[in-house]
């Protein structure tokens, strides 16, 4: 028996050649620099010393208290997240059985038979009834197949690649999920400030809707007058359900993105006081892009479909299999382990393809094809990836001088309905006037708020897209 264990294993150590292709990562197919446009925001690169943001925790940039609770408690209970990290554990399992597949497998077995022959079917002379036992137990291999051409060491890598690049997924989920949750809580709060200048303006509007109302009683005021006061309360009053319900709405996606419910002291915080870190380290593309986990994720992907295409050409050559077994056998169960007992097999097996009308060429050609189509999939991550950031280091260029230019308009409204309504008091003009002022001054409060919330959004997207921290 021991001859045979040590048959097996040293067949299982022997170093067979490697049909899978050298990799070789695909050239970038994108600029060695950042878009310098008009748009485009300074890009600093990352000093000496300084960690790019892919490195960095999510904390250190996202340093609101109430942001990071909701964040924290979205990695905790995220069902997506959590669906990805289980994604993880099967693609381990996997990479195991593949693992488990270089080895040969042991297996003990005993087995033990009967058999009787009647009298009439005897062919002893005389003839005679006969009871036959024959009993055994045995350790074997079976089907152990020698990897002499790499085609089970192909597999196993191929599967490991798939274990990576599911970890990877993983990371890009969660960098994903991080941002969602950042720009849900943005959208809240935008909301609920849009919501609070409407109810402003309500009040605003009902007051002189209640004011023309007396100068309409006194005839001092027209009947027109007070039909443009009711119908700018009354616009009001639609938007204010607007922002109610919009404001519901974005606390019910928040709630699905944290995966439990959000207590209402846990949601705290104002729009105008919320800062996130504006200064990124971004670098050069090929130190970004290549850190990202979606474009990490590709690359091991690429890397399985390559060692695909070795099993595949593995398919060509012959397959030698080994069977063994030792162990003892006897006629009878009391002296089975007794000396002289001992028994033993070992069939090696040989299978050579010959003809297989083209099948194993087209399974290498479809795995070369999947490989082409991995490259082709890697590159198009990077030129999205890029493209990605381009444009939100664009966005980032011009959104605070587009912020700044709307307060200055809102500033100026609100001297113009100022104005305007001086006099239409003192009646110089119309109250057709006062409206367009008042409706000019409304709207533009509520594109700065727009403004000002696609400023910080875009700041979360850049922190995405440069990879994000992972922490």
């Amino acid at each position: 028996m021991k001859k045979i264990v040590l048959m097996t294993c040293a067949a299982a150590v022997l170093s067979g050649c490697s049909l899978v292709p050298d990799y070789m990562r695909p050239d970038m197919p994108v600029p060695q620099a950042w878009p310098q446009g008009p748009a485009a925001a300074a890009t600093p690169a990352a000093k000496d010393g300084q960690s790019l943001w892919t490195d960095t925790a999510w904390k250190e940039f996202f340093t609101d208290p109430t942001l990071q609770r909701l964040i924290q408690q979205s990695l905790d209970n995220n069902r997506d997240l959590r669906v990805a990290a289980l994604n993880i554990e099967v693609a381990r399992a996997t990479y195991r059985v593949t693992q488990a597949d270089l080895l040969p497998n042991l297996d003990a077995n005993g087995s033990g038979s009967v058999a009787r022959t009647p009298l009439n079917a005897s062919r002893t002379v005389p003839a005679t009834k006969v009871t036959a036992r024959s009993y055994a137990a045995n350790v074997g291999v079976t089907a152990f197949e020698l990897d002499l051409f790499g085609r089970v060491r192909a597999l196993n890598e191929q599967a490991l690649e798939q274990f990576l690049a599911t970890e990877e997924a993983r990371n890009s989920t969660q960098i994903s999920l991080v941002a969602e949750v950042a720009n849900a809580y943005l959208t809240w709060l935008g909301d609920r400030k849009l919501l609070a200048l409407t109810e402003e303006t309500l009040e605003t509007r009902l007051k002189s809707l209640e004011l023309i109302d007396q100068s309409f009683a006194r005839g001092v005021s027209s009947e027109l007058d007070l039909a443009q006061a009711k119908t700018a309360v009354e616009t009001a009053r639609a938007n204010r359900a607007l922002y109610l319900r919009q404001v519901d709405q974005d606390r019910n996606a928040l709630t699905l993105l944290v995966g439990s419910p959000i207590a209402d002291d846990a949601l705290a915080g104002e729009l105008d006081s919320m800062r996130l870190v504006e200064d990124l380290p971004v670098g050069l593309p090929s130190e970004v892009l290549l850190r990202r986990p979606d474009i990490a994720q590709a690359e091991h992907s690429l890397k399985a479909a390559n060692a695909n295409i070795g099993a595949a050409r593995a398919a060509f050559f012959p397959s030698i299999s080994l069977t063994g077994a030792a162990g003892y056998s006897s006629r009878n169960l009391s002296n089975l382990f007794e000396a002289g007992s001992g028994a033993w097999s070992f069939g090696p097996s040989v299978s050579l393809p010959i003809f297989d009308a083209g099948r194993n060429q087209a399974n290498l050609d479809s795995a070369k094809a999947s490989r082409d189509i991995a490259v082709a999939q890697y590159e198009k991550s990077i030129q999205t990836a890029f493209r990605e950031v381009a444009d939100a280091l664009a966005a980032k260029g011009t959104l605070t001088d587009q912020m700044a230019a709307q307060g200055r308009l809102v500033e100026a409204t609100r001297t113009s309905y100022r104005l305007s309504q001086a006099r239409y008091d003192h009646g110089i003009d119309s109250y057709l006037n006062v409206l367009d002022s008042q409706r000019s001054l409304y709207s533009a409060q509520q594109e700065l708020v727009s403004v000002q919330v696609e400023r910080l959004s875009n700041l979360v997207s850049l922190y995405k897209v440069l990879g994000g921290g992972r922490n």
